[in-house]
């Protein structure tokens, strides 16, 4: 069973080791790959997304057994007036289901916080794409880089 972690200032070493690695991040060719996440950035990042998040974010890591699968995310953004959902998968626990419950946790606790509606915006060529539409995902409209997608969570 799969649970979710609100992780301390000490175990973003996954976080780093999750978007520094390149079998993991190979969905994100299109946005450049990999994202560095060196230590000296984990206080600020912390603090917004995890201590000061105004409820425009939400941060947790998927873990079975104490172990770290993953993260999942939300945050609003801004420029689009919607909420972007961030589901990310370590690149071993693929294939085994774990993408699929975590997002439908993602969206739970979205519902949960009050948001009506969750998008995502997922490069063309994602294989994730099928996964959003499993879940209940719709498309509202593509481009020739990505298509987004929308939930609606609350009627």
């Amino acid at each position: 069973m799969i649970t979710l972690y609100k992780p301390r200032i000490e175990d973003l070493w996954f976080r780093e080791k999750l978007l520094n690695d390149e079998a993991t991040m190979t969905y994100n060719h299109a946005c450049g790959g990999t994202i560095p996440f060196p230590k000296e950035k984990w206080g600020d990042w912390y603090d917004r997304w995890l201590l000061n998040h105004e409820n425009k974010r939400f941060y947790r890591y998927i873990t079975e057994n104490g172990e770290f699968l993953g993260e999942i995310a939300y945050h609003f953004d801004e420029a689009r007036n919607v909420y972007i959902a961030d589901v990310i998968i370590y690149v071993s626990y693929r294939g085994k289901g774990y993408g699929k419950k975590a997002l439908l946790l993602l969206c739970e606790n979205a519902r949960n916080n009050g948001i009506q509606e969750i998008f995502d915006d997922i490069a063309i060529d994602n294989p994730a794409i099928a996964l959003f539409i499993n879940c209940g995902f719709e498309e509202t409209y593509r481009t020739s880089e990505y298509i987004m997608l929308k939930k609606k969570l609350i009627d």
